[in-house]
């Protein structure tokens, strides 16, 4: 009996693997098709966004989209929607207060000031700090 299952498990997993290994271009294709919407998507709302807010609100509404992300592509269409929102919207000096220079290497301090920054936003999610990183970047300009 034991058998018989196993066999019939390696079956499905056989025509599976068989599957996916002749439609794999069709996946990826797809697979990249989605990505590369979602990026657009992202940057179009980050822009729409930005031209009726200033750079308080787009630091705003970014973390409140990504409080709780934790993917992979929830954290890259954040940070598109942060960096085409900045880029437009009206200026907020208070947006830069208190931010760290930008480094490539990021010292013990810029970490800190990123950790801290999202701990006390009560902001969930590691690639907050990612995030925080690319407002100090963006006030090193």
């Amino acid at each position: 009996m034991f058998a018989k299952l196993f066999v019939g498990f390696l079956v499905v997993v056989a025509v599976l693997a068989g599957y996916l290994w002749s439609n794999q271009a069709e996946i990826v294709a797809n697979f990249n098709e989605q990505r590369s919407l979602e990026r657009e998507q992202s940057q179009q709302a980050g822009r729409l966004f930005g031209e009726k807010n200033d750079q308080n609100a787009c630091l705003t509404r970014t973390l409140a989209d990504f409080d709780g992300c934790q993917e992979f592509g929830c954290s890259v269409s954040s940070g598109l929607f942060l960096k085409n929102c900045l880029a437009v919207a009206a200026p907020n000096s208070a947006l830069c207060e208190g931010v760290p220079a930008f480094q490539e290497v990021p010292s013990e301090d810029d970490k800190h000031w990123a950790k801290y920054e999202c701990i006390d936003r009560n902001i969930r999610g590691e690639a907050c700090r990612m995030l925080m990183r690319q407002v100090s970047q963006f006030c090193s300009q």
